[in-house]
Protein backbone atom coordinates (compact mmCIF):
# COMPACT_ATOMS: atom_id res chain seq x y z
CA UNK A 1 0.00 0.00 0.00
CA UNK A 2 1.48 3.73 -0.71
CA UNK A 3 2.73 5.80 1.99
CA UNK A 4 0.38 8.59 2.89
CA UNK A 5 3.40 10.75 4.23
CA UNK A 6 4.18 10.64 0.26
CA UNK A 7 1.44 11.42 -1.17
CA UNK A 8 1.63 13.74 -4.03
CA UNK A 9 0.75 17.40 -4.08
CA UNK A 10 -0.59 16.83 -7.79
CA UNK A 11 -3.58 14.64 -6.52
CA UNK A 12 -7.00 16.06 -5.55
CA UNK A 13 -7.80 15.49 -2.45
CA UNK A 14 -9.84 12.00 -1.43
CA UNK A 15 -9.62 8.41 -0.23
CA UNK A 16 -7.22 7.38 -3.70
CA UNK A 17 -3.97 8.94 -3.99
CA UNK A 18 -0.53 8.08 -5.85
CA UNK A 19 2.31 8.71 -3.71
CA UNK A 20 6.45 9.28 -4.92
CA UNK A 21 7.68 5.73 -5.69
CA UNK A 22 5.51 6.02 -8.84
CA UNK A 23 7.44 4.84 -11.83
CA UNK A 24 5.26 6.30 -14.44
CA UNK A 25 4.28 2.88 -15.99
CA UNK A 26 1.27 4.10 -17.19
CA UNK A 27 -1.09 1.21 -15.93
CA UNK A 28 -3.37 2.83 -13.69
CA UNK A 29 -3.94 5.47 -16.39
CA UNK A 30 -5.33 2.69 -19.21
CA UNK A 31 -6.85 1.03 -16.28
CA UNK A 32 -8.66 3.57 -14.63
CA UNK A 33 -8.02 6.46 -16.87
CA UNK A 34 -11.16 8.89 -15.48
CA UNK A 35 -9.36 8.71 -12.37
CA UNK A 36 -5.51 9.25 -12.79
CA UNK A 37 -3.50 10.59 -15.68
CA UNK A 38 -0.15 12.00 -15.76
CA UNK A 39 1.66 15.22 -14.48
CA UNK A 40 5.29 15.92 -13.73
CA UNK A 41 6.45 12.48 -14.89
CA UNK A 42 4.43 10.55 -12.45
CA UNK A 43 0.83 9.20 -12.39
CA UNK A 44 -1.87 11.10 -9.96
CA UNK A 45 -5.28 11.58 -9.57
CA UNK A 46 -6.92 13.99 -11.11
CA UNK A 47 -10.54 12.86 -10.42
CA UNK A 48 -11.80 10.74 -6.88
CA UNK A 49 -14.03 8.30 -8.58
CA UNK A 50 -18.03 9.07 -8.86
CA UNK A 51 -19.42 6.12 -8.71
CA UNK A 52 -18.70 2.12 -7.72
CA UNK A 53 -17.82 1.24 -11.50
CA UNK A 54 -15.26 4.04 -11.33
CA UNK A 55 -14.17 2.79 -7.71
CA UNK A 56 -14.25 -0.69 -8.65
CA UNK A 57 -11.15 0.37 -11.93
CA UNK A 58 -9.41 2.46 -8.96
CA UNK A 59 -8.72 -0.52 -6.73
CA UNK A 60 -7.98 -2.61 -9.68
CA UNK A 61 -5.45 -0.23 -10.81
CA UNK A 62 -4.39 -0.26 -7.17
CA UNK A 63 -3.63 -3.62 -6.84
CA UNK A 64 -2.01 -4.03 -10.64
CA UNK A 65 0.20 -1.03 -9.72
CA UNK A 66 3.58 -2.88 -9.54
CA UNK A 67 5.54 -0.78 -7.11
CA UNK A 68 2.21 -0.18 -4.55
CA UNK A 69 2.41 3.33 -5.53
CA UNK A 70 -1.20 3.46 -4.99
CA UNK A 71 -3.46 4.01 -1.76
CA UNK A 72 -7.09 4.57 -0.76
CA UNK A 73 -9.00 5.49 2.54
CA UNK A 74 -10.03 3.14 5.11
CA UNK A 75 -13.18 2.36 3.93
CA UNK A 76 -11.80 1.06 0.54
CA UNK A 77 -11.84 -2.69 0.39
CA UNK A 78 -9.31 -3.69 -2.53
CA UNK A 79 -9.83 -7.61 -1.05
CA UNK A 80 -13.01 -7.39 -2.62
CA UNK A 81 -11.27 -7.16 -6.29
CA UNK A 82 -8.76 -9.22 -5.78
CA UNK A 83 -10.34 -12.21 -7.28
CA UNK A 84 -11.65 -10.34 -10.27
CA UNK A 85 -7.82 -10.90 -12.11
CA UNK A 86 -7.87 -12.42 -14.72
CA UNK A 87 -10.20 -10.00 -16.18
CA UNK A 88 -11.60 -11.25 -19.63
CA UNK A 89 -10.89 -9.62 -23.09
CA UNK A 90 -12.50 -11.99 -25.51
CA UNK A 91 -12.08 -15.11 -26.83
CA UNK A 92 -10.38 -16.60 -23.49
CA UNK A 93 -8.39 -14.35 -23.54
CA UNK A 94 -7.71 -11.92 -20.49
CA UNK A 95 -5.65 -9.28 -18.55
CA UNK A 96 -3.85 -11.12 -15.43
CA UNK A 97 -3.50 -7.49 -13.99
CA UNK A 98 -1.06 -7.80 -10.87
CA UNK A 99 1.86 -6.15 -12.55
CA UNK A 100 5.45 -6.72 -11.70
CA UNK A 101 8.10 -4.17 -11.03
CA UNK A 102 10.77 -6.18 -12.22
CA UNK A 103 9.48 -5.96 -15.88
CA UNK A 104 8.38 -2.38 -15.21
CA UNK A 105 4.71 -2.85 -15.04
CA UNK A 106 4.79 -4.81 -17.95
CA UNK A 107 0.84 -6.47 -18.88
CA UNK A 108 0.94 -10.46 -19.32
CA UNK A 109 -2.01 -11.92 -20.16
CA UNK A 110 -3.91 -15.97 -19.73
CA UNK A 111 -5.23 -17.60 -22.62
CA UNK A 112 -7.88 -20.04 -21.40
CA UNK A 113 -7.70 -23.33 -23.59
CA UNK A 114 -8.81 -27.01 -22.52
CA UNK A 115 -5.76 -29.59 -22.44
CA UNK A 116 -6.85 -30.91 -25.72
CA UNK A 117 -5.84 -28.27 -27.56
CA UNK A 118 -2.80 -27.16 -25.66
CA UNK A 119 -4.10 -26.19 -22.26
CA UNK A 120 -3.62 -22.73 -20.73
CA UNK A 121 -0.79 -19.97 -21.63
CA UNK A 122 0.63 -17.08 -19.59
CA UNK A 123 1.98 -14.83 -21.70
CA UNK A 124 4.80 -12.83 -19.94
CA UNK A 125 4.71 -13.08 -16.25
CA UNK A 126 2.85 -11.00 -13.70
CA UNK A 127 3.19 -10.65 -10.24
CA UNK A 128 3.55 -13.91 -8.02
CA UNK A 129 0.28 -12.81 -6.06
CA UNK A 130 -1.50 -15.28 -4.24
CA UNK A 131 -4.88 -14.22 -5.34
CA UNK A 132 -3.72 -14.57 -8.82
CA UNK A 133 -2.23 -17.43 -8.51
CA UNK A 134 -5.18 -19.43 -6.74
CA UNK A 135 -7.45 -17.93 -9.76
CA UNK A 136 -4.91 -19.66 -12.52
CA UNK A 137 -5.14 -22.87 -10.66
CA UNK A 138 -9.09 -22.98 -10.70
CA UNK A 139 -8.84 -22.41 -13.79
CA UNK A 140 -6.50 -25.33 -14.83
CA UNK A 141 -3.00 -23.63 -14.26
CA UNK A 142 -0.68 -23.18 -16.76
CA UNK A 143 0.34 -24.96 -19.31
CA UNK A 144 3.16 -22.93 -21.62
CA UNK A 145 4.83 -19.54 -20.57
CA UNK A 146 5.69 -17.40 -23.52
CA UNK A 147 7.99 -14.94 -22.81
CA UNK A 148 8.34 -12.40 -25.57
CA UNK A 149 11.26 -10.94 -24.02
CA UNK A 150 13.99 -10.56 -22.04
CA UNK A 151 12.37 -6.90 -20.60
CA UNK A 152 9.22 -8.72 -19.53
CA UNK A 153 10.37 -12.30 -17.70
CA UNK A 154 9.75 -11.46 -13.87
CA UNK A 155 8.48 -14.02 -11.68
CA UNK A 156 8.71 -16.63 -14.55
CA UNK A 157 10.65 -19.24 -12.24
CA UNK A 158 7.83 -19.57 -9.74
CA UNK A 159 5.29 -19.96 -12.13
CA UNK A 160 7.08 -23.06 -13.58
CA UNK A 161 7.84 -24.03 -10.05
CA UNK A 162 4.36 -23.96 -9.53
CA UNK A 163 2.72 -24.91 -12.63
CA UNK A 164 5.32 -26.98 -14.12
CA UNK A 165 4.74 -24.96 -17.32
CA UNK A 166 7.18 -24.68 -20.16
CA UNK A 167 8.46 -21.49 -20.59
CA UNK A 168 9.01 -20.58 -24.63
CA UNK A 169 11.34 -17.70 -25.62
CA UNK A 170 14.08 -16.79 -28.33
CA UNK A 171 17.43 -17.84 -27.64
CA UNK A 172 18.81 -14.25 -28.76
CA UNK A 173 17.24 -13.21 -25.50
CA UNK A 174 17.88 -15.90 -22.67
CA UNK A 175 21.33 -14.60 -21.74
CA UNK A 176 21.02 -14.50 -17.47
CA UNK A 177 17.57 -16.56 -17.75
CA UNK A 178 18.09 -19.87 -16.40
CA UNK A 179 16.57 -23.02 -16.85
CA UNK A 180 13.89 -22.50 -19.81
CA UNK A 181 12.75 -25.35 -21.49
CA UNK A 182 11.83 -24.16 -25.14
CA UNK A 183 14.55 -21.84 -26.95
CA UNK A 184 13.48 -20.55 -30.56
CA UNK A 185 15.96 -20.25 -33.00
CA UNK A 186 16.29 -18.22 -36.36
CA UNK A 187 13.70 -15.19 -37.88
CA UNK A 188 11.26 -17.41 -39.59
CA UNK A 189 7.28 -17.58 -37.51
CA UNK A 190 7.81 -21.05 -35.79
CA UNK A 191 4.34 -22.98 -35.16
CA UNK A 192 4.25 -24.30 -31.49
CA UNK A 193 0.69 -25.76 -31.84
CA UNK A 194 -2.38 -25.74 -34.41
CA UNK A 195 -3.30 -21.89 -32.42
CA UNK A 196 0.36 -20.43 -31.34
CA UNK A 197 2.30 -19.16 -34.00
CA UNK A 198 5.71 -17.38 -32.71
CA UNK A 199 6.94 -14.47 -34.57
CA UNK A 200 10.48 -13.33 -34.60
CA UNK A 201 10.39 -9.28 -34.37
CA UNK A 202 14.16 -8.37 -33.27
CA UNK A 203 14.32 -4.84 -32.83
CA UNK A 204 13.49 -3.83 -29.01
CA UNK A 205 15.71 -6.44 -28.05
CA UNK A 206 17.20 -8.69 -30.05
CA UNK A 207 15.04 -11.85 -29.28
CA UNK A 208 12.03 -10.03 -29.57
CA UNK A 209 9.32 -12.43 -30.55
CA UNK A 210 5.40 -11.84 -31.06
CA UNK A 211 2.57 -14.25 -30.55
CA UNK A 212 -0.24 -15.25 -32.68
CA UNK A 213 -2.92 -17.07 -31.52
CA UNK A 214 -5.46 -18.10 -33.60
CA UNK A 215 -5.01 -15.24 -36.51
CA UNK A 216 -6.71 -12.74 -34.19
CA UNK A 217 -4.77 -11.98 -30.90
CA UNK A 218 -1.51 -10.33 -31.85
CA UNK A 219 0.75 -10.68 -28.31
CA UNK A 220 3.51 -7.96 -28.87
CA UNK A 221 5.59 -7.33 -25.54
CA UNK A 222 7.28 -3.93 -26.27
CA UNK A 223 7.18 -4.10 -30.05
CA UNK A 224 4.39 -2.51 -30.73
CA UNK A 225 1.48 -0.91 -28.87
CA UNK A 226 -1.49 1.28 -29.95
CA UNK A 227 -1.43 5.36 -29.40
CA UNK A 228 -4.37 7.24 -28.43
CA UNK A 229 -2.84 10.60 -29.05
CA UNK A 230 -1.83 9.36 -32.23
CA UNK A 231 -5.11 7.02 -33.34
CA UNK A 232 -2.75 4.63 -34.81
CA UNK A 233 -0.07 1.86 -33.87
CA UNK A 234 3.45 2.68 -32.85
CA UNK A 235 6.46 1.64 -31.42
CA UNK A 236 8.61 2.98 -28.91
CA UNK A 237 12.03 4.52 -30.58
CA UNK A 238 13.54 5.74 -27.21
CA UNK A 239 13.30 2.27 -25.92
CA UNK A 240 14.42 0.51 -28.27
CA UNK A 241 17.29 -1.73 -26.71
CA UNK A 242 18.67 -3.29 -29.70
CA UNK A 243 17.93 -1.58 -33.16
CA UNK A 244 15.36 0.54 -34.84
CA UNK A 245 16.13 -0.43 -38.33
CA UNK A 246 16.06 -3.95 -37.50
CA UNK A 247 12.60 -3.16 -35.83
CA UNK A 248 11.05 -1.36 -38.85
CA UNK A 249 11.85 -4.47 -40.85
CA UNK A 250 10.33 -7.07 -38.25
CA UNK A 251 6.98 -4.44 -38.49
CA UNK A 252 6.77 -5.27 -42.28
CA UNK A 253 6.85 -9.09 -41.58
CA UNK A 254 4.04 -8.42 -39.41
CA UNK A 255 1.83 -7.43 -42.49
CA UNK A 256 1.67 -10.82 -43.81
CA UNK A 257 -0.22 -12.04 -40.63
CA UNK A 258 -3.98 -11.65 -39.53
CA UNK A 259 -5.19 -9.95 -36.69
CA UNK A 260 -8.01 -8.26 -34.86
CA UNK A 261 -6.33 -7.67 -31.63
CA UNK A 262 -2.98 -5.97 -30.54
CA UNK A 263 -2.14 -6.68 -26.93
CA UNK A 264 1.15 -4.91 -26.13
CA UNK A 265 2.92 -5.32 -22.60
CA UNK A 266 3.50 -1.37 -22.56
CA UNK A 267 1.38 0.87 -24.13
CA UNK A 268 -2.35 0.58 -24.95
CA UNK A 269 -4.47 -2.86 -26.17
CA UNK A 270 -6.63 -2.29 -29.54
CA UNK A 271 -8.98 -3.75 -31.33
CA UNK A 272 -8.64 -3.10 -34.87
CA UNK A 273 -11.78 -3.70 -37.37
CA UNK A 274 -11.88 -6.18 -38.99
CA UNK A 275 -9.06 -6.69 -41.74
CA UNK A 276 -7.22 -3.59 -41.31
CA UNK A 277 -4.34 -4.84 -39.87
CA UNK A 278 -1.75 -4.31 -42.93
CA UNK A 279 -2.82 -0.82 -43.62
CA UNK A 280 -2.52 -0.07 -39.39
CA UNK A 281 1.02 -1.48 -39.46
CA UNK A 282 1.45 0.35 -42.93
CA UNK A 283 0.81 3.69 -41.60
CA UNK A 284 3.17 2.50 -38.41
CA UNK A 285 6.02 1.76 -40.88
CA UNK A 286 5.93 5.18 -42.31
CA UNK A 287 5.76 6.95 -38.77
CA UNK A 288 8.74 4.95 -37.53
CA UNK A 289 10.82 6.08 -40.80
CA UNK A 290 9.47 9.48 -40.94
CA UNK A 291 7.96 10.69 -37.67
CA UNK A 292 9.11 11.90 -34.59
CA UNK A 293 9.78 10.53 -30.87
CA UNK A 294 6.73 9.48 -28.94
Amino acid sequence: MADPAKRLKTNVPGDFFVDSTCIDCDACRWIAPSVFDRMKGKSRVFAQPADPSTERAALRALLACPTSSIGAGERQDASAVAKDFPIAIEGGVAWCGYHAASSFGATAYFIRRPPERGGNVLVDSPRFAGPLVERLEALGGVATMFITHVDDEADHARFAERFGCRRVMHAADVEGIEGLETLLEGEAPIRLDDELLAVPTPGHTRGSTCLLYKDRYLFTGDHLAWSDTRAQLYAFRDACWFDWETQIASMRKLTALTFAWVLPGHGRRVRLPEGTSAQALSRCIGWMRHGDVL
